[in-house]
């Protein structure tokens, strides 16, 4: 399996805090400095489109990292977007992650990137690829549970239908963390039983792992997949606690 590509991009402007707040699942003003969060921008559907890691160095300058084949398609979907606003997204260069204190960090030189995706699907960190674009609502995801989603930041892309399966109904199929001696299928693919795959690799074990959106009844009744408690607070119930 080849190792992922990442792409990172300077978005710099008077209006790139303003943009943003309407286009990511975040609240991109109480975003910390220098601080890196993942998030999403969706579609109508309310179904993630983009995933980036998000990086706020002041209020007119953002770093953005996307999966290199979805480059294309955010840099135009930015573009056509911020016409009209005063900020520019530029392309900076290809970056490599590292995971530290269970949170993603990219730098200029190499990394072990097998090691990065081994690390982030064991933390239940799914990330958003060509192959699963379109696919899964931030809540399946739990990305709420990562803080890459808030649900009091006012309108995004998306917004509505988000709200509402957080505020007056719940997912009935949501992220976990399995393992297997089998083979399992690329991302974006299904098994038995409804199961989509959203990240996979093999170990060095020859023991395969992945974060799949499922029914949790689901995944009992498929014997070649075990499933793997993941760390808190991911662990937790995906719905709104009344």
């Amino acid at each position: 399996m080849e190792p992922l590509k990442f792409i990172q991009y300077t978005f710099i402007g008077t209006d790139a805090s303003k943009f943003l707040q309407g286009q990511v699942t975040l609240h991109v003003e109480r975003l910390e400095e220098n601080e890196t969060k993942y998030t999403a921008i969706c579609d109508l559907k309310g179904r993630v489109h983009f995933g980036l890691w998000l990086t706020k160095h002041n209020t007119d300058h953002f770093d953005i990292v996307v999966v290199d084949d979805q480059k294309e398609a955010f840099s135009s979907h930015i573009k056509k977007y911020a016409a009209f606003a005063k900020a520019t997204l530029s392309e900076v260069a290809e970056v490599y992650p590292s995971f530290k204190n269970e949170e993603t960090t990219f730098q200029s030189s190499p990394t072990d990137v097998i090691a990065w995706q081994i690390q982030a699907i064991e933390h239940g960190y799914a990330w958003i690829s060509q192959a699963t674009e379109h696919l899964f609502q931030p809540q399946e995801l739990r990305l709420h549970q990562r803080n890459g989603v808030h649900y009091d930041k006012g309108c995004y892309l998306g917004q509505e239908i988000i709200a509402r399966l957080w505020f007056k109904a719940q997912p009935k199929q949501w992220l976990h963390l399995v393992k297997s001696n089998q083979p399992i299928p690329a991302s974006g693919h299904k098994i038995e039983g409804n199961i989509q795959i959203v990240n996979m690799i093999q170990t060095k074990n020859n023991e395969y792992i992945a974060l799949v959106i499922a029914k949790p009844t689901t995944l009992e009744e498929t014997p070649f997949l075990e499933v793997v408690e993941l760390p808190s607070p991911l662990n937790e119930d995906v719905a709104r606690t009344k």
